[in-house]
């Protein structure tokens, strides 16, 4: 009796034990969202908020209200956090690709821990020149187009240094709820300032109903459809397609394994949410720039630019899917390397039924991947293009769809996974322990 009340009580432990360190990392990714938030409301020195809204008024539907939405609202008031985690994410892209072409990159990934350190040291120096270009470039702008209440050298320098501090501090806070809390930091911080704008949304399609700008029907329409978008992506994102793996019969000393079989899981969007991250970034940078610089007279160029790479444009569509494809796919190559897969099956003895081992295994896993990657960058460029379907279809924006719902679904569905890996681990650990001793009392 007292045997078994006490490992009760110590079962109890464990799992309370786990249930702490969960609960503190889950306070930890609340608070740094909390600071985020907070950031987004703190206003760069020196605005003129009336301008700044006039601004955002002229350019309603364009390229601004797409990089204002990835910023949480951040750009709209033009806050210490305006350029939000954009250099960071074009930083990473720079990374991967050089990964991807240079045998010294490469490498440092095969170097384990401290390879990983070097490449995330060179993504920091690399993050900080580009925001030092990005948040330069803006307070030029800013100063030009008459935001800044005093324009001037001190006005230039100042904000140039509160957005590339504002940057640096998503980067560091994106890595920080990544090692102390729960999930990717960095995609959490997008996942907020997306969520954070929806009520917006939701109070602006609601306020066009009323006032008889949009159909009810055409309403009732996209809220079945952005119910029927989320339940196609949870679909799709937990779609498997599993290759059955054979173990051959082994003998370890004089006991024999018998022949086993298993699994190997492989996903139809191995991506995830990366490919519509990283499109997005890509045409942001140039688009917003252009937007900005273009509002002078003698800049036609730029107004070109800027009106070309808006949402909507044939060449914004075309650019945007060519580039979720493109990453999908460059994505996908860098996560997973079929080679290495087929090694590691053949060491372990393992094989695929009809498959002989080795170069055949790889070739055949790589022809898997192929497919599967053609569909899920499909589908996901499918999900992303629906606002712009809505705007030619209906003639309306439909904010709630595409990209927005996509990052949303995905990174919670990534959040609630992490959190149930948190709390199997622990009790896995407490049950690994208590094994141990049950045995060592057994033997003595």
């Amino acid at each position: 009796m007292g045997r078994g009340t006490n490992e009760m009580a110590a079962q109890l432990a464990g799992n309370q034990a786990g249930m702490t360190e969960l609960r503190s990392r889950l306070l930890f990714v609340l608070f740094a969202l909390l600071v985020y938030r907070v950031g987004t409301h703190i206003p760069v020195p020196g605005i003129d908020p009336s301008q700044l809204k006039a601004l955002f008024n002229q350019n309603q539907g364009g390229i601004l209200e797409l990089f204002n939405m990835f910023s949480g609202g951040a750009l709209e008031r033009m806050s210490i956090l305006a350029l939000g985690v954009i250099p960071y994410i074009t930083a990473s892209i720079i990374m991967n690709l050089l990964t991807m072409m240079y045998p010294t990159f490469q490498q440092l990934r095969k170097e384990g821990d401290a390879g990983r350190r070097k490449i995330t040291m060179y993504t920091r120096y690399l993050t900080l020149a580009i925001a030092t270009v990005q948040g330069s470039s803006l307070a030029f702008t800013l100063a030009n187009q008459g935001l800044a209440f005093n324009p001037g050298p001190l006005f230039l320098f100042v904000a140039t240094v509160t957005l590339i501090t504002g940057s640096i501090f998503m980067m560091w806070l994106g890595e920080q709820i990544t090692e102390r809390g729960v999930g990717n930091g960095i995609s959490l911080l997008i996942f907020s300032g997306i969520v954070a704008g929806f009520p917006a949304a939701l109070g602006q399609m609601f306020e066009s109903a009323r006032q008889g700008e949009i159909n009810i029907l055409v309403l009732l329409f996209m809220a079945a459809l952005a119910i029927a978008i989320v339940a196609f992506v949870v679909f799709v994102e937990r779609g498997q397609r599993r290759i059955t793996i054979n173990y051959a019969k082994r003998q370890q000393g004089r006991r024999v394994y018998q022949a086993q079989s298993s699994h190997l899981p492989l996903k139809v969007n191995m991506a995830g949410v990366i490919p519509a991250i990283f499109a997005s970034s890509l045409l942001l940078a140039p688009a917003s720039m252009a937007s900005w610089f273009g509002s002078n007279s003698d800049m036609d160029v730029l107004q070109q630019i800027a009106l070309v790479l808006s949402p909507g444009q044939p060449l914004y569509i075309l650019m945007f899917a060519a580039g979720i494809i493109f990453f999908s796919f460059f994505y996908t190559a860098i996560t997973f390397d079929p080679k290495d897969v087929a090694d590691n099956l053949k060491r372990q003895g393992a094989y695929v039924p009809g498959i002989r081992p080795g170069q055949q295994t790889s070739t055949y896993i790589d022809g898997v991947i192929t497919r599967l990657t053609v569909w899920g960058a499909s589908y996901v460029t499918l999900v992303c293009l629906l606002p712009e379907m809505m705007i030619t279809f209906f003639g309306t924006s439909f904010q709630l769809g595409g990209t927005a719902v996509l990052i949303v679904v995905v990174v919670a569905m990534d959040f609630m996974s992490q959190v149930q890996s948190h709390l199997m681990s622990s009790q896995y650990a407490k049950l690994m322990e208590k094994s141990k001793l049950q045995s060592y009392g057994k033997r003595r």
